[in-house]
């Protein structure tokens, strides 16, 4: 919806609530919270299995893995990795549901600048 040059920054997240921090210049349109919306509600309703798996810096990097300190992670050799599908890959110590299909409808609440270049999202699940 906003590009390939996103990425995430942080991120905060319970039972009840999202923060998500990512990188883009500028304020989110109507029209693009309703498509985010749109896209991660499909992607809970498909069900789609989280997958835990231990791997390498390099492997993880082959597949695209986010995380806020990716090089970072370099020191700990064996790092934990989840995998929504092919659709996301995160390093990242959990915990987390065992499929999309466990959380409840995603809304967005607020957008909004956290820092210069970065933009927030909150969001409840309902």
């Amino acid at each position: 919806v906003l590009g390939k040059d996103v990425h995430q920054r942080g991120s905060n997240i319970n039972e009840e609530r999202i923060r998500f921090d990512f990188s883009y210049p500028k304020p989110m349109t109507d029209e693009e919270i309703i498509k985010v919306e749109k896209i991660v509600n499909e992607k809970i309703r498909e069900d789609i299995p989280v997958v835990k798996k231990e791997t390498t810096l390099e492997e993880a990097k082959k597949l695209g893995a986010e995380a806020q300190f990716i090089n970072k992670y370099a020191q700990y050799g064996k790092l934990t990795m989840y995998s929504i599908g092919n659709y996301s890959h995160e390093l990242c110590g959990g915990p987390h549901v065992k499929s999309t299909g466990e959380i409840g409808k995603f809304k967005i609440i607020k957008e909004e600048s956290s820092s210069a270049g970065v933009r927030r999202i909150r969001a409840k699940i309902e």
